[in-house]
């Protein structure tokens, strides 16, 4: 009896433990991502071109693929996609938890061992990589113009962020892609509930001197600054 009474009271306290920290993660997740960084940049009347993409959940950061400072086709090459198409004008890069990437390629597709991995950081994590022919911006796509210094900045944060061997990035040999005009890299980091695709596009945005918030999870907590 006096073994039961224990395990209840664990298990109270457990549930009780779980449910605290729930509430404190959603709190702090909606009042965090308000907190807007860099609201005092002056936008250039003349720069580079990036944008920020959202599919509704997961963010990237998309830049030209060639221009004066960098000529990302030579790191991320178009031979690595099924289209090899050398016309693409845009490049977009996401981070995020390489089980989810190679493993999920649908939500119905989503297994609890995924998840749990992911959200616990033991999983390790991978750069989606997409060509674009043309961006349109809309309510998930927004243009953000950026000086030349601040696209440096740029890249040396999205550079910083995929592992290399030899000085070159690696790319994940799979069939688990997207579509014709994308690739995976490993990267470096993990992904974890503190810590998402939308945390690394936010500190992409803080890198380059931009509109960013304090911090976010999710793809919202970073376009809400953009409207």
């Amino acid at each position: 009896m006096k073994l039961l009474k224990k395990s209840l009271k664990l298990l109270l306290k457990t549930l009780l433990g779980i449910t605290t920290f729930a509430i404190l993660y959603v709190v702090a997740v909606l009042i965090l991502s308000r907190i807007p960084v860099n609201t005092d940049i002056t936008k250039p009347e003349v720069g580079i071109e990036i944008y920020l993409l959202s599919n509704g959940v997961h963010t990237d950061v998309v830049v030209p693929v060639k221009n004066q400072i960098i000529d990302w086709s030579e790191k991320v090459q178009f031979r690595h996609t099924k289209a090899q198409d050398t016309t693409a004008k845009y490049l977009a890069f996401g981070w995020g938890d390489k089980g989810f990437y190679l493993n999920t390629p649908t939500w119905a597709d989503l297994k609890f061992s995924t998840a749990f991995n992911a959200a616990s950081g033991l999983s390790t994590s991978a750069m989606h990589c997409t060509f674009y022919k043309r961006m349109k911006e809309d309510k998930q796509c927004k243009k953000i113009t950026i000086t030349e210094k601040q696209y440096q900045q740029l890249i040396a944060f999205i550079q910083d962020s995929f592992q290399t061997e030899n000085d070159k990035i690696m790319k994940i040999e799979t069939d688990a892609v997207y579509g014709n005009h994308d690739a995976f890299y490993e990267a470096k980091g993990r992904y974890n509930l503190f810590y998402t695709c939308n945390t690394w596009t936010n500190s992409a945005l803080k890198a380059a001197n931009q509109k960013a918030c304090l911090w976010t999870v999710y793809d919202k907590g970073i376009l809400r600054h953009y409207e």
